[in-house]
């Protein structure tokens, strides 16, 4: 069958459609799925943008709500990960996955379905080092730690996940595995993106988190967004099995949703002809998310999963074969993921807009429905229970002071160096380009590396399908200047004010009363020029 993927999508879901709709009419194809890999934003209303962590600026509406409404409906089935520019109260309320709109699917924090036989998983967010061992605690309205944290990939999903014993033929993740660009053309890599040298050196760019996935399943193909940069590697396995053939993953990342860039291609995808063609639960992940339904943590404490080290009486959450047949009859033998979808929100109208719409945090009868079938616990009605708790108690506001303090120190089992960040565009909060950047055209396509096989060349270029609209032309084919991915890192900046502000006190001043820290950084100063436009 044949599989679009899109790289960040930023609701950009009419030019999505559409670009897929005459791709199918100019070349005679039919395209089965659509996979998106985060930065969907699924917002349907003025209350939603405000739970995006994005500055003002980029704040808009775009097309998802069209979908949301029902005046218009996929044309393709869509199944799609969260990234780090999310409405994240809407995706919150599916913690296990659900329909967004009709036929568009949403993966969850992390999940793993079925569509004609292939077998699709996905982790959604980024890593961040100080928020990979606390639990979902996050809801809405959120302040400016937790609008962020929300999307940050957790140690129980991963662990989740590891749990799976049976081939992986699709994974997908908003950030890179770390050190998958060791893999591929790197040197073309760094040409278009010379920012990356520093975290590509020190083999710190990416997700070590992914990277674990990405050796525990070792699947056929992974795919990737976040960056901005179209990127295709090979990645050869290893294995310790006496006669038993090594695995190959092949990766590529996409660019995000825009004219003449990278932001899409069509892959073809073997599949079982006598499978389904209706989207279908994997019963081996949901026999592991009933095993592990005990580890759930719905609070900002450092929460260790169980490991075999002297120190848990339980850490294999395999299913076992009783466990996969009783999800079976549970099931009747019927997989198919119910067409559920409902409203939870109201949605966007143009012609009467509510600026001052608020936030709220929802309990989604998909996720009610879903958790009452299988014996979960519905984390958001969880959070709530919480909440209410420690309210009674007189705790809540006094936790909330205490996440927006601490959060940067909480520690990680993964080391992750930082020093060389610190004054530098942030890769793992890539921010959304400037508006008047759009006319760069440095993000040229990327080959694999000349050592790896023809083969994997043409899986990723020649079967590449895109109009004339979308495709990179030779005069496109030019140095990077960086120059909207510099842009960026100064909304980031902007959002984040607060956070620098309390970094800054403890720094202290110089003899002319200015921070040693803001020397530092006006090594950049057009740039830093630009932020105090934007602030005007």
């Amino acid at each position: 069958m044949k599989v679009a993927v899109a790289g960040c999508c930023h609701g950009e879901l009419d030019k999505l459609y559409e670009t897929l709709e005459l791709l199918q009419r100019r070349h005679n194809v039919r395209i089965d799925l659509l996979l998106c890999c985060g930065d969907f934003q699924a917002v349907r209303n003025e209350a939603d943008l405000r739970c995006m962590a994005v500055s003002a600026k980029y704040r808009h509406m775009q097309t998802f709500y069209r979908y949301y409404s029902g005046e218009k409906k996929a044309p393709v089935l869509t199944i799609f990960i969260g990234g780090n520019h999310e409405a994240s109260n809407h995706l919150q309320e599916l913690p296990y996955g659900g329909w967004v709109a009709p036929n568009i699917y949403y993966l969850g924090y992390a999940g793993v379905v079925k569509y004609r036989g292939v077998r699709i998983g996905g982790i959604s967010g980024i890593f961040k080092s100080h928020d990979y061992k606390k639990g979902h605690f996050e809801c809405p309205p959120y302040n400016q730690q937790t609008v962020r944290s929300a999307y940050h990939v957790r140690n129980i999903e991963v662990f989740k996940l590891k749990q799976l014993k049976h081939p992986m033929d699709i994974f997908m993740s908003h950030d890179w595995p770390r050190s998958i660009y060791h893999y591929g053309n790197k040197k073309q890599l760094l040409k278009m993106k010379s920012f990356f040298r520093q975290e590509v050196e020190n083999n710190t760019l990416g997700s070590p988190a992914a990277s674990e996935l990405l050796q525990h399943f070792q699947p056929t193909y992974w795919f990737s967004a976040h960056l901005h940069v179209k990127f295709a590697a090979l990645m050869q396995h290893q294995t310790n099995i006496e006669g038993q053939l090594p695995k190959a993953t092949k990766f590529l990342a996409l660019d995000k949703c825009l004219p003449h860039r990278d932001f899409l291609q069509v892959i073809d995808i073997d599949h079982d002809p006598n499978a389904s063609d209706s989207l279908e639960y994997d019963i081996e992940w949901l026999a592991v998310l009933k095993a592990t339904n005990n580890l759930i943590n719905v609070t900002s404490n450092a929460w260790n999963m169980p490991e075999n080290n002297g120190l848990h009486a339980k850490w294999d959450y395999s299913a076992t074969e009783g466990a996969l047949k009783e999800i079976l009859e549970e099931l009747s033998h019927n997989l198919k993921i119910p067409c559920n979808f409902s409203v939870t929100a109201a949605c966007y109208d143009p012609n009467k807009p509510q600026k001052n719409m608020e936030p709220v945090h929802i309990i989604s009868p998909q996720t009610t429905e879903f958790c009452a079938q299988f014996g979960l616990t519905d984390i958001n009605d969880r959070i709530q229970q919480v909440k209410e708790e420690r309210s009674v108690r007189g705790e809540y506001e006094e936790e909330e002071e205490m996440d927006s303090t601490e959060s940067a120190e909480e520690p990680s089992e993964y080391y992750t160096d930082n020093s060389g960040l610190s004054f530098s565009i942030n890769p793992d909060e890539i921010m959304l380009d400037e508006e008047g950047g759009d006319e760069d055209q440095s993000t040229c396509s990327v080959d694999p590396s000349p050592d790896h096989p023809p083969d994997f060349s043409a899986s990723f270029s020649d079967t590449r399908i895109m109009p004339d609209s979308m495709m990179v032309s030779s005069d496109d084919a030019m140095d990077s200047t960086n120059e909207d991915v510099e842009k960026s890192g100064v909304s980031e900046q902007t959002e984040e004010k607060s956070l620098n502000e309390r970094a800054l006190k403890r720094i202290g001043k110089n003899e002319n009363g200015n921070s040693a820290m803001k020397k530092i950084k006006r090594r950049n100063q057009a740039i830093y020029a630009a932020e105090d436009e934007d602030k005007v």
